[in-house]
């Protein structure tokens, strides 16, 4: 992929949902909400302070994260869904 984030930006790519609930149940597609956790595929380098040094971001590509319901661009690049958001906007990483 050719594509590098700037700044404290973070390429993410959706994890899939569930397709049953805890009962058994079997979800329509139509009924699902986009899921809140994603894989880091790439970050940038982090965002400059005051003093023009750069703060390295806190994520890592391949970390597990949990973001808001609303945040991001969704984009597509080579023919996949990406999400690219800011840094501020994860939530958590998801300890494996």
């Amino acid at each position: 992929m050719a594509f590098r984030p700037l700044h404290d930006r973070v390429l993410l790519r959706r994890l899939e949902g569930e397709e049953k609930t805890k009962g058994g149940i079997i979800i329509p597609d139509t009924a699902k909400e986009k899921p809140q956790e994603g894989e880091v595929v790439a970050v940038g380098p982090g965002a400059r302070d005051e003093a023009g040094r750069i703060n390295a971001l806190d994520v890592r590509a391949g970390d597990r994260v949990l973001f808001g319901k609303w945040s991001g661009t969704e984009i597509k690049v080579d023919g996949q869904d990406l999400l690219i958001l800011k840094e501020s906007d994860i939530l958590g990483v998801i300890a494996a």
